[in-house]
């Protein structure tokens, strides 16, 4: 049996009710096997067994009281993965399916994108089965002092930098950063993801759809292709949707779906900037449900699917797909719906959006696929970009950051090309994106001996 089936078999046994920790890290692991024979010291060090296997977990206990005066409780969540290039860097996700597998998947994943970002980041998560939706201001803030009471001991600029995730926004993090620094007595970059007021960074809002539309541009002029009249489908409705479709009608695109959990909404005529304004003050504002959109612009309503299943049932053909929502959206039968309708590119700004089945269908039909933790790396990059501002007690401007940011996508995608080639995978984006982000950690791993 191979040093990568004993591994995959290893941690199946150990936590047999993480499936998607599971799917995880075959995903990546079943990529490395041409590492093994290249780098047998690996192997002797058991890096492959260390690298599945958090650092620390810490579950803890989150009471606080709602608006009517009841007692609540909720579980925290963080999972502190590998540091070894840099401070464990990775979100905070708010959402009623967070349990210790979701953070587990959601972390290990982070170890290999933070270290395709060329910055010094570890790989780290957390989160709550808390969820935020129906709750009031003050009902937020209250559970977010209480999450922070806990979690202020385990992180720290130099230790673990926090972010955002599904649930987690900009009044998420005002509530997080404020009660930690109180706490502490200390203004410092404890979080990535803050207003600007308070030490953010602009283009971070943006970042992870910019960053997603980059990689998947970067991937099309491989083909001599690019953004100019194509027909985009966008999953969700949230932060990382709402960026994607604005830098995609930027590079002359034209996205025609956005969905959230209770419908999909297709807009054929495209989702210009004004309408993008209008999903932004639904969502960021009201925190309305997206069929607020098809009411509005009299467009097609979908309940209860998702923007995968909508457009196989509709029959309808897109040229490039960016799913943006959440894990395990598009299955295999979307997959086949979608390359039998044309698409000829899909990149995931989403965390491990396409199950295995999808992304063996979308791989053994030779399109453009970009998975996560290449082509939703941006975010984190921009956090990373956010940590050094920190650090140096300064603001970088709009231009400046985002100029970083596309340097850092396109280095991004020319690693994952390269190492792919170098493994004799050429165009495999999986095998490359995985093999890169996980040798650099390797290697620093080895050279701080058995820690």
């Amino acid at each position: 049996m191979s040093v990568i089936k004993e591994v995959i078999d290893k941690v199946k046994k150990m936590d047999p009710d993480q499936p998607e920790f599971h799917q995880a890290v075959e995903e990546v692991l079943e990529t490395l096997e041409p590492t093994v024979k290249r780098h047998p010291e690996f192997v002797k060090a058991k890096i492959y067994e260390r690298i599945v296997e958090p650092e620390r977990m810490i579950i803890f206990r989150v009471p606080w009281e709602d608006d009517k005066g009841n007692v609540r409780v909720n579980r925290g969540f963080r999972v502190q993965f590998n540091n070894a290039i840099g401070p464990f860097k990775g979100g905070l996700r708010f959402h009623p399916s967070v349990n210790l597998g979701i953070i587990k998947f959601l972390g290990f994943e982070q170890i290999f994108k933070n270290s395709l970002t060329t910055l010094p980041m570890g790989g780290g998560k957390g989160g709550s089965d808390f969820d935020p939706k129906g709750k009031s201001d003050r009902e937020v803030m209250r559970f977010c002092q209480s999450f922070m009471l806990e979690l202020f001991r385990y992180v720290g600029a130099e230790t673990d930098v926090p972010a955002g995730d599904i649930g987690v926004g900009a009044r998420e993090i005002g509530y997080l950063f404020g009660y930690d620094k109180k706490i502490r007595n200390e203004h410092t970059g404890v979080f990535t993801g803050k207003r600007l007021e308070y030490g953010g960074s602009l283009v971070r809002p943006e970042a992870t759809g910019y960053g997603c539309v980059y990689f998947a541009a970067e991937m099309l002029a491989t083909r001599r292709l690019d953004f100019k009249n194509k027909i985009v489908a966008v999953s969700g409705s949230g932060n990382v949707a709402q960026y994607t479709v604005e830098k995609v009608n930027q590079l002359g695109g034209k996205v025609i779906t956005l969905c959230d959990s209770s419908a999909t909404v297709v807009d054929e005529k495209g989702i210009d900037a004004k309408k993008l304004d209008f999903v932004l003050e639904l969502k960021n504002i009201r925190r309305g449900r997206i069929k607020e959109y098809a009411d509005k612009y009299k467009t097609l309503c979908v309940d209860g699917k998702n923007v995968w299943e909508a457009l196989r049932e509709q029959g309808i053909k897109v040229d490039i797909a960016l799913p943006c929502a959440t894990e395990n959206e598009i299955d295999g039968k979307s997959a086949a719906a979608l390359v039998k309708n044309g698409c000829i590119c899909v990149a995931e700004g989403a965390n491990m959006p396409s199950t295995p089945e999808a992304a063996k269908i979308f791989q053994d039909h030779k399109i453009l696929y970009g998975p996560g933790k290449a082509a939703n790396a941006g975010g984190v990059a921009t956090s990373g970009l956010e940590m050094s501002q920190n650090s140096m007690k300064l603001s970088w401007t709009r231009e400046e950051v985002d100029s970083r940011l596309l340097i850092i996508m396109k280095s991004i995608h020319k690693a994952c090309v390269e190492t792919a080639e170098e493994y004799g995978r050429k165009g495999d984006y999986v095998t490359g994106a995985n093999i890169a982000g996980f040798t650099k950690v390797a290697r620093a791993m080895l050279a701080y001996g058995l820690v």
